[in-house]
């Protein structure tokens, strides 16, 4: 799999979510955001 293969499958998943869950592009980024937030504090936790 090349990598513009993989960047245009990525897209259209994240559009598919987007779409089905009915967000918005900011609601999106916030929920990026918060898991990002939620996966390094869970990592923090278990290795410090």
């Amino acid at each position: 799999m090349s990598l513009d293969s993989f960047i245009t499958w990525h897209k259209k998943y994240i559009t598919w979510w987007q779409r089905r869950l009915g967000l918005s592009d900011y609601a999106l980024l916030w929920v990026s955001f918060l898991k990002g937030v939620f996966l390094t504090v869970i990592l923090m936790w278990y290795f410090f």
